[in-house]
């Protein structure tokens, strides 16, 4: 078997499809002059709601901007809380802290990876008592799938809540019938390279049905202009998303749903060799996940030599994440669920990521596939717990 590096997600592959409808689109951008806001800005933030069914889009510079633009459209200040989960990025608690709200970290689901609505439930009760009032809660649909909005969303209505959806993982999924970008007051979401849906660069999007909102993140994303750029209503930011980025967009969402069932059948047959070997993602009835990334959990097995092995055969792997957010230096100070995290703290030592990517082809899963049954069966196993 050849040892020939395997790519984690395969870019080159996506662009030998599309490369010659992107590069047109970007000369045409070349050529008009219209760098910044020009009119592919807004024609692929119809085609973005078009595709998702949101009645406004407001494209921005990244999905960190994104985020921010809702908590500073909604006024989140200093003694509000903001649950979101610890076994995420940190951009989700980062924005919180940036506009001086607390962001308190809540437990994750060990099928799902999502946020745990117990653990948000004690984490509510536990702000409280430290007298900070309960404003938003922010689940973040990781590697793909949406988090549990049946048991989320009334939670958050009791307590006067509003839910801001983070899907810079999930765009393009589905929650029993609803798209993705129609739930909550907002949705967010990151076109990184690196995402399903990524562009060349850096780019992100708020997804919501609430004009208002939208109109002052439009605002907010340009210096928080009011008439013109010169007539600054509000403290913004610069936040807009290049021309360049949003032409490359519109041509990669012409395929997007063709590579999202494509990631899901890569899905379902890793699932089905891997299954005897380790536990493999649990995707629950009426969801659908868009596979940012295909994510194992080793329980009693050497996660080092595990991913040493494989890199020997040429395939590569990644942790997401080593450690969650309450465990690290910017975010230790921060509240956390009172019942603890440590089903987080459980995954971060248990979960390693496998390459996904909707041009994987077979012959290539086939190839990883032997590569993790030959790890695990070459004395990669310690003690179990």
């Amino acid at each position: 078997m050849t040892s020939e590096p395997i790519a984690f997600i395969d870019l080159a592959a996506q662009r030998r499809r599309l490369g010659k409808s992107v590069d047109e689109a970007i000369l045409r951008v070349v050529d008009h002059g219209g760098y910044i806001m020009g009119p592919e800005v807004k024609q692929v933030e119809a085609d973005l709601a078009a595709f998702c069914g949101a009645e406004h889009v407001v494209s921005c510079a990244n999905g960190t901007d994104a985020l921010a633009l809702v908590l500073m459209a909604k006024g989140v200040k200093p003694g509000d809380a903001v649950f979101c989960p610890s076994f995420t990025f940190a951009a989700t608690a980062e924005v919180v802290a940036w506009v001086g709200a607390t962001p308190v970290f809540v437990d994750v689901l060990p099928d799902t990876f999502n946020l745990d609505p117990a653990s948000l439930e004690a984490a509510i009760k536990g702000a409280k008592d430290k007298g900070l009032t309960p404003k938003v809660v922010v689940p973040v649909d990781l590697f793909g799938q949406p988090a549990d909005y049946d048991a989320i969303e009334p939670i958050a209505a009791r307590e006067g809540m509003w839910v801001m959806c983070d899907a810079a993982q999930s765009f393009g999924a589905t929650y029993k019938g609803r798209k993705v970008g129609t739930i909550g007051l907002a949705t967010t979401t990151s076109f990184f390279p690196a995402k399903p849906l990524g562009c060349y660069g850096d780019g992100g999007a708020v997804f919501t049905n609430d004009a208002e909102l939208a109109a002052v993140m439009r605002s907010l994303r340009v210096h928080g202009q009011g008439s013109d750029k010169y007539d600054n209503v509000r403290i913004g930011m610069n936040g807009r998303l290049d021309t360049v980025q949003a032409a490359v967009l519109i041509e990669k969402l012409k395929v997007f749903a063709d590579e999202i069932e494509k990631r899901d059948r890569i899905a379902r047959r890793y699932n089905e060799r891997l299954g005897a070997h380790a536990l493999v993602p649990h995707v629950p009835e009426g969801l659908t996940s868009v596979w940012a990334q295909y994510t194992l959990r080793l329980q009693g097995i050497d996660r080092g030599a595990f991913a040493a092995a494989l890199k020997a055969e040429g395939v590569p792997t990644a942790i997401y994440y080593p450690k969650p957010l309450h465990q690290q230096t910017a975010y230790k100070a921060f509240p956390i669920a009172g019942n603890g995290l440590p089903v987080a703290e459980r995954l971060a030592a248990e979960v390693i990521s496998l390459p996904m990517h909707p041009y994987l082809t077979e012959e290539v899963q086939d190839r990883i596939i032997a590569s993790v049954e030959k790890a695990l069966a070459g004395g990669t196993r310690v003690a179990a717990e």
